[in-house]
């Protein structure tokens, strides 16, 4: 027997749950970044949460999560998290959480596949949802790649990142290179704050490209994960977390020179595996990162019903 329960707020205690869940899926699938008496992660951060117990009612074992962002994307489509525990799959539990999802949606509501499996592609065909989106997982070996200087434009120096002054340059360049994008254009001040906040924030990491007239017209953010036994090869892995060009700077080569510049930094930290996230239809960049030696290892998608 199943018992739904939906929640604005997690209590102490269904957080606790849902956290036993997350890493339960990250031991087996190495999915989501989630650490042992860390905070949740940012994408089940807010209302909706969806409890699926087997067993004795409200009391029973947490069998399935599904987390419902209702604030939605940067162009305010509902986004859907759902992962069943490892103990409880092959057994309807995602299914029977995925109509409740969406007998409950209003609007228009996108729910993420990470992995691509097959079984959540069986699931989208089932309930008639449209694959829109794929984000590809590149990565590639540091040891297996020579990458050289960055060629700076003309005039154009770099520097890294200043807490405390940099913020609103660096968001005001986001905002123009991402206006497009899903997530990325909602970053805000706060945001990158709170980024600054986690035990990964590294300034020394976080690349910033000035003009002449010392305005920021683009970053470099990296980043780098702990060795995760599930992905990778159990090693740490850095990673091009935002790489962002102000629109009047593009086409002069500054996207490459400040992706080397972050590639060399994550190589002489000793980390021997880079990987970075990137639109599957953003051709043009994908071309740059395939040409620096970078493939595709995983693909994230995204099912989308309609409102």
């Amino acid at each position: 027997m199943r018992d739904f329960v939906w929640a604005d707020e997690l209590t102490d205690e269904q957080d606790d749950d849902v956290r036993g869940l997350l890493l339960a899926a990250r031991e087996t699938d190495g999915r989501p970044d989630i650490e042992p008496g860390g905070s949740l992660p940012g994408e089940f951060a807010g209302p909706r949460h969806l409890l699926c117990r087997v067993g004795d009612g409200s009391s029973g074992s947490l069998a399935a999560y599904a987390h419902v962002d209702v604030q939605g994307d940067a162009f305010g489509r509902k986004v859907a998290e759902l992962i069943v525990h490892p103990a409880h799959r092959r057994q309807g539990h995602g299914t029977e959480v995925l109509a409740e999802v969406l007998r409950a949606a209003t609007g228009a509501l996108r729910v993420w596949a990470h992995g691509d499996h097959p079984a959540a592609a069986r699931l989208a065909e089932r309930f008639s949802l449209k694959r829109v989106r794929e984000l590809l997982v590149m990565g590639a070996s540091s040891a297996e790649h020579e990458w050289p200087e960055p060629e700076l434009p003309s005039g154009v120096r770099l520097r890294t990142f200043v807490p405390g002054r940099d913020e609103q340059a660096v968001i005001d360049v986001n905002a123009r290179a991402f206006d497009w994008h899903p997530e990325q254009s909602a970053f805000d001040v706060e945001a990158l704050l709170a980024a600054q906040r986690e035990s990964w924030f590294d300034p020394n990491g976080f690349f910033l490209a000035e003009n002449g007239d010392g305005r920021v017209i683009g970053f470099h953010w990296t980043k780098v994960h702990p060795a995760n036994p599930k992905r990778f090869g159990g090693l740490p892995v850095g990673e091009v977390y935002v790489v962002g060009v102000d629109p009047d700077a593009q086409g002069g080569g500054l996207g490459k020179a400040l992706t080397l510049a972050g590639l060399r930094h994550l190589r002489d930290l000793g980390l021997g595996r880079i990987i970075l996230y990137v639109e599957g239809d953003n051709a043009p960049a994908v071309a740059v990162y395939r040409k620096l030696g970078f493939s595709t290892v995983e693909t994230d998608v995204q099912y989308e019903k309609g409102s």
